[in-house]
């Protein structure tokens, strides 16, 4: 559809059942946040918030909540957009196949920018940061958030809308040591887009100028989140995606305005100038913690008639993000296998928190002569993955070949993790990256950014089968005699709470002594928790457990292992200590008393009965 506004999607989804409306007043601390939750985690419809307490303007949340609900919203689109996608990666294809990319013209041409006339800053009014619906997601969040925002920048060298960059990132509207109304906070990495405009304003010496979107077509978001190609703008493609060109002007001040954004937020980051930012409730499942990220002075915000403030909740996936993620996907489709050659598939898996987990399939067709196969193409695919814009942030990557099962799927957890381990060599197909960076949100490295990498590549014929259920024989020494298992060939062990890498040194010793002579060949991989019942519930639990509360080079230990010519191998179970630790983040618990209100909401009357 061509939305020109957020209001009029709002209206088409009502219309078609995609939309519920909130009439009574809803506190936008903790309560917007909780309703948005229980409404999702039930595959419920987009949320109209009419009455956000302190503040005038209504708020909308959820709006991407479902895959069918996305695809409903881009439903005259879709189609285009992938050949627009498809052809950026191979424009020979249009020469091969010139009926098929026919259109692809007509759709990138009709994508392009457009700047609108002189009267467009007459359809906004102006407000203040505080004037806006002041939501809060998490009880221990620093405070209100802007979870849904489009944050445009231009290139110093090469200013103008083509050479701009539209991403998500986080905004921080108030708390910590921001001056009300005045400040808000930018969280960001330095290699992203906007790092890249700042870096080059910062070395000249000059502000950033800085415009915030909120709202608009639904096109506009997701253009924000998109991995597009290279030379392929967001502008653009939410043109594209949008049926609509995207429609900009400048402000008195030199600001770029969204004219179809809801709300616009203008200001500039001096260099050097940063504040605390956080702690946040983030996608990993728990807060990202308060860090010195850059400070926006605030110039200017504006406001169309009839806004509608747009925010989602982020936390342990899956959530909102995860059906964007799977958007993306569907529109992406093999883009990023195209960029790596011998790569079949990747997928950053969501359970885990995306970042934490890799699992990819690649070829392995480096020595077809040897009857004996293993692991050699997909370690150089691997390699090329983690040197791959985002997916350089992963912690684990878990490789196969596809030549040992055609049909084997990186979207199924449990079946690539048991295909990996009945045909892993635990003395010779684990490779460390010690010492690297990491994820921003990740605190399980030993630093914020730093932590380090394992590639565990498998690839030839199985070589175990793995224990489904334990032997009446089997027992674990104190104090690990309380254990479960968790899927074919994994154990999940509870363990005392962790005190530190040198006592677990010991422990680890005492779980040796009493396997290394033990034939455990079928059972490759234990988990060090605090609960193996939780651990063991459900696949879901076991990745995040296991894949967010570890750091390879300090965690990853074994049977029997060895080091030997700079190689760690193990001859016996691979353990993986995924207990929490000291330095960790906390957790995202909700808060009792406000999900007893949403409870209240669900009787039968109530606003969301």
């Amino acid at each position: 559809m061509s939305y020109v506004s957020l209001e009029e999607c709002l209206l088409d989804l009502e219309k078609n059942g995609h939309l519920v409306r909130i009439k009574e007043e809803v506190d936008p601390y903790l309560q917007a946040a909780a309703i948005h939750l229980r409404v999702f985690e039930n595959d419920g419809p987009a949320i109209l918030f009419e009455n956000i307490k302190g503040s005038k303007f209504p708020a909308v949340s959820n709006l991407f909540g479902t895959l069918e609900r996305s695809k409903f919203m881009f439903r005259d689109t879709l189609d285009s957009i992938k050949t627009l996608v498809d052809l950026k990666s191979d424009p020979l294809k249009a020469v091969k196949n010139p009926l098929k990319y026919a259109g692809a013209g007509m759709t990138a041409f009709s994508a392009l920018p457009w700047k609108s006339g002189l009267f467009s800053p007459v359809k906004f009014g102006k407000t203040s940061i505080s004037a806006l619906p002041q939501i809060v997601n998490w009880p221990m969040d620093g405070g209100p958030f802007v979870t849904m925002p489009q944050v445009y920048t231009e290139d110093i060298d090469q200013p103008g809308i083509m050479n701009a960059n539209l991403g998500m990132y986080r905004i921080q509207l108030g708390g910590n040591e921001y001056i009300q109304d005045e400040e808000i906070g930018l969280h960001y990495q330095l290699h992203r887009g906007i790092g890249v405009h700042q870096t080059k304003a910062n070395a000249k010496g000059k502000a950033l100028k800085v415009s915030i979107f909120v709202g608009g077509p639904p096109a506009h978001p997701l253009a924000a989140v998109m991995p597009l190609p290279e030379g392929l703008s967001e502008m653009t493609f939410a043109g594209a995606l949008g049926n609509r060109r995207f429609r900009y002007f400048y402000d008195s001040e030199g600001f770029c305005i969204s004219s179809d954004a809801d709300f616009v937020i203008t200001g500039i980051v001096e260099p050097g100038q940063n504040k605390p930012e956080g702690p946040f409730g983030d996608h990993l499942g728990y807060y990202s913690l308060k860090h010195l990220f850059p400070l926006m002075k605030v110039r200017k915000v504006y406001h169309r008639k009839n806004a509608i403030w747009s925010f989602t909740v982020v936390g342990r996936p899956p959530q909102e993000d995860t059906s964007f993620g799977a958007l993306i996907h569907d529109i992406t489709g093999s883009a990023i296998p195209k960029e790596i050659p011998g790569l079949h598939e990747v997928n950053a898996v969501d359970a885990a928190g995306v970042h934490p987990l890799l699992f990819a399939i690649g070829s392995e067709r480096y020595t077809p002569y040897l009857k004996e196969r293993k692991p050699q193409e997909i370690l150089t695919i691997a390699n090329h993955i983690l040197g791959k814009s985002q997916l350089s942030l992963a912690k684990y990557l878990f490789i196969s070949s596809k030549e040992d099962d055609p049909s084997l799927k990186t979207s199924d957890i449990a079946g690539f993790i048991k295909h990996i381990l009945e045909r892993i060599d635990l003395s010779r197909d684990l490779h460390f990256y010690t010492r690297t960076t990491i994820d921003t949100l990740d605190y399980s490295g030993t630093d914020i950014n730093s932590g380090s990498k394992v590639a565990i590549a498998a690839a030839g014929d199985k070589k175990r089968s793995l224990w489904t259920e334990l032997p009446d024989s089997f027992a674990l020494p104190r104090p690990f005699d309380q254990f479960k298992m968790v899927m074919p060939g994994v154990l999940a062990v509870e363990s005392p709470p962790f005190v530190s890498h040198e006592q677990t040194v010991s422990e680890i010793e005492i779980l040796n002594s009493a396997l290394a002579s033990a034939d455990m060949d079928g059972l490759p991989l234990f988990v060090l928790c605090d609960d193996a019942g939780f651990v063991a519930k459900t696949i879901n639990n076991f990745v995040w457990i296991t894949f967010t509360r570890s750091n390879p080079s300090h965690d990853i230990y074994g049977i029997n292992s060895f080091t030997q010519h700079k190689h760690w191998g193990c001859k016996g179970p691979l353990i993986i200590d995924a207990r929490i630790k000291k330095h960790h983040a906390p957790e995202l618990i909700r808060d009792a008393e406000v999900e007893k209100k949403v409870d209240s909401m669900g009787i039968k009357g109530g606003a969301l009965y």
